[in-house]
């Protein structure tokens, strides 16, 4: 009875390194879809504030039949939010809305969010604006549009817009 002897089985130099090959372009696909998505995530909260005084506002011109003398009489809160949020710096709304021309409510964003640089509560350098804009319909009701922009600020780029603002 001959006993032979086996030669080890494994992986070549080559093949170990086509597999690293392929994982790394992998993550080169998927790193950046994976940051954008972060980002997106992060701007659910803004998109929470301008929910909330979407309803604020359709509430009061519900109850009042119309818009006030000033933005600021329908309780939403304008005060700059970066000492709690490290995203959202400030809602805001506009000062005289009127019958007729549309009211709008505008979620002003830490754009370090995006641009790579290190975010913290409180230290926005730069900001970026996305608004919802609130018309009243003849029955009474309201009709509301996203716009990727504000009034006097720079635009969120529309691929870190929520999907119901892309479009």
């Amino acid at each position: 009875m001959a006993i032979q002897k086996k030669a080890q089985q494994g992986f070549t130099l080559i093949e170990l390194m086509i597999v690293i090959a392929i994982v790394g372009i992998l993550a080169a696909i998927a790193l950046p879809a994976y940051q954008d998505y972060i980002v997106r995530s992060k701007m659910s909260e803004p998109l929470a504030a301008l929910a909330e005084a979407k309803t604020t506002v359709a509430e009061y011109v519900a109850a009042n039949g119309g818009f006030p003398n000033a933005g600021t009489a329908f309780g939403i809160n304008t005060t700059a939010r970066s000492a709690q949020s490290e995203t959202l710096e400030q809602v805001l709304v506009t000062e005289s809305p009127t019958q007729g021309n549309p009211v709008y409510v505008t979620a002003v964003v830490d754009a370090c969010t995006w641009n790579g640089t290190t975010c913290g509560t409180g230290t926005a350098t730069s900001t970026a604006e996305f608004s919802l804009s609130g018309s009243t319909n003849s029955d009474g009701t309201m009709t509301w549009e996203c716009i990727p922009g504000g009034g006097s600020g720079t635009a969120v780029e529309t691929k870190y817009l929520p999907a119901n603002c892309r479009g």
